[in-house]
């Protein structure tokens, strides 16, 4: 199939058929002319350059310029249709053999062929140039060159890739082996629209390439691509394309088409990327199923995922800071992997509470998000509650006017007895906490320093017995006594506060009943 961006006939009067043959063509400026004994009859218009020939041999090997002539017609994109039906060996077989034997075999010829079809996808797909070029291409990525050897390679023609060439037999291959690299033809695929670029991925999934190298190929195109993606990326791509090309593309259709994609990756770097896919995504206004599908998958590796990287602003109209309804989402869905384990579900509460302390600042923010948020993991996924009593102290003192009850309800979701020694400590005298939570720390503080004492008493119990000790064990022992002592003067000093503390909370009440 031949296409002419631009096809005029010009009749110039009738004419003899020419008695013999050319002998030579030869160009004036934009005119090619044929050094003919006759004048020529007819001009074909392509691109602009203008072809003076006879049109009697066209005629008897050219249907569509038959037509044309009878219906004396100009049009401006049509074929010529020099089939088999009107020649042997017409120009339509020569064309389809040419393609065969050199365009698809060589990776530049199949990235300009490709790229030449994006204006005409329907015809060139009915001609399978565009399934063809993709299963060349898809063949070419997949051969390893330190599997067969440099020759093997000859197969698929001469390989462009970026940096320098190699010379093969003295021929310029114009590629490089660098089998470390299997990115070469990352830079190459990301010119292309992306109907191209998803029917290239798809092929590549079909021919078994591994999933590891179709991620990079996407993430590279995708940072190209997409406006706002490369500062989520750490730098890893350079700047986005700002040719006019990804200007006029969608770029919500775009990262959608990206999305559907996507193979089953869970790594650090591949959740980071969906994390700017999503944030890139809410900005556009990208469809839910779309948006579900990126929030689960960050839900399945969200063990992967960092504070900065969860940390999603609210991009649509919203009291609140941050979108805490898609990670909340994102939560639920890690709590569904069947592949949770113990040190996974640890590591992601350490996440969520840092994530609850880092938006408890939001004045906006609602005591039922909070709760909501800290009960969106099993209890058995926090061995200490630290991280839930900071963030807990931090939206206190941003939400001051928080009602008693409204404190009292909010601090059901700790489990005062998980509370460190220190955190304890500081629970004990702050006086942002309810009344009846300061009492109840009290007493597991209490119990906290009796257990240390115990085990102090253990000890020294042991250097009693007639059992020669070595100085620094001598010298352990009596900074025990020391601590030992202290902790009884804090117990002191706890089991008083807590006597009063229950007095006064008898007197509130006795108060509350007079009244």
């Amino acid at each position: 199939m031949i296409s002419f961006s631009s096809f005029e006939l010009e009749k110039k009067g009738s004419s003899m058929a020419p008695t013999g043959k050319a002998l030579e063509f030869y160009n004036e400026d934009n005119d090619w002319f044929c050094n003919a004994v006759l004048p020529s009859d007819l001009t074909i218009v392509i691109d602009g350059v203008n072809f003076h020939l006879h049109k009697f041999p066209l005629l008897s090997r050219c249907g569509k310029i038959e037509k044309l002539m009878k219906e004396t017609e100009n049009n401006n994109k049509d074929y010529l249709e020099m089939t088999d039906e009107y020649g042997d060996d017409n120009l339509f077989s020569k064309t389809e053999t040419y393609f065969h034997k050199n365009i698809l075999k060589n990776w530049k010829d199949c990235m300009v062929a490709l790229q030449s079809c994006e204006t005409i996808v329907t015809k060139s797909d009915n001609l399978q140039i565009i399934s063809k070029c993709l299963n060349a291409m898809s063949a070419m990525v997949c051969t390893d060159p330190s599997l067969f050897g440099w020759p093997m390679m000859m197969m698929y023609g001469c390989l462009q890739s970026p940096g320098g060439s190699i010379l093969w037999n003295g021929i310029d291959t114009g590629a490089r082996i660098q089998t470390s690299e299997s990115d070469w033809w990352f830079e190459d695929v990301s010119h292309l629209s992306i109907v191209l670029f998803k029917r290239l991925i798809k092929t590549m999934e079909s021919k078994g390439i591994q999933p590891e190298k179709l991620t990079g190929a996407i993430m590279y195109y995708s940072g190209k691509c997409l406006h706002g993606l490369g500062r989520w990326q750490s730098g890893q791509f350079s700047k986005t394309r700002s040719t006019t090309k990804y200007d006029i593309v969608d770029q919500r259709v775009v990262l959608e088409s990206i999305v559907d994609i996507l193979p089953q990756i869970k790594d650090e770097s591949f959740c980071r990327f969906l994390l700017g896919l999503l944030r890139v995504g809410l900005m556009l206004g990208v469809s839910n199923k779309c948006q579900e599908s990126l929030e689960r998958r960050i839900g399945m590796q969200l063990e992967f995922a960092t504070l900065d990287g969860i940390m999603i602003p609210s991009y649509i109209d919203s009291d609140t800071l941050y979108n805490t309804d898609t990670v909340e989402r994102m939560i639920n869905y890690f709590i569904t992997c069947e592949e949770m384990g113990f040190t996974t579900l640890k590591n992601v509460s350490k996440l969520v509470d840092s994530y609850i302390a880092e938006i408890a600042s939001d004045v906006n923010l609602k005591p039922d998000k909070i709760h909501s948020l800290a009960k969106s993991l099993p209890e058995s996924s926090r061995s200490l509650h630290d991280g839930l009593y900071r963030a807990l102290d931090i939206y206190f003192e941003a939400h001051s006017w928080l009602h008693e009850k409204e404190k009292e309800g909010l601090c059901k979701i700790i489990e005062w007895e998980k509370l460190s020694i220190d955190a304890c400590a500081h629970a004990s005298q702050n006086v942002r906490l309810p009344l009846r939570v300061v009492l109840q720390v009290l007493f597991f503080e209490q119990m906290h320093i009796k257990t240390a004492l115990a085990g102090c008493l253990h000890v020294l119990d042991d250097e009693n017995n007639p059992t020669y000790h070595p100085l620094g064990l001598v010298h352990e022992n009596e900074l025990l006594r020391v601590g030992m002592e202290k902790m009884r003067s804090r117990v002191s000093e706890l089991e008083q506060e807590f006597n009063k503390l229950r007095q006064e909370m008898t007197r509130m009440s006795g108060t509350h009943l007079c009244k």
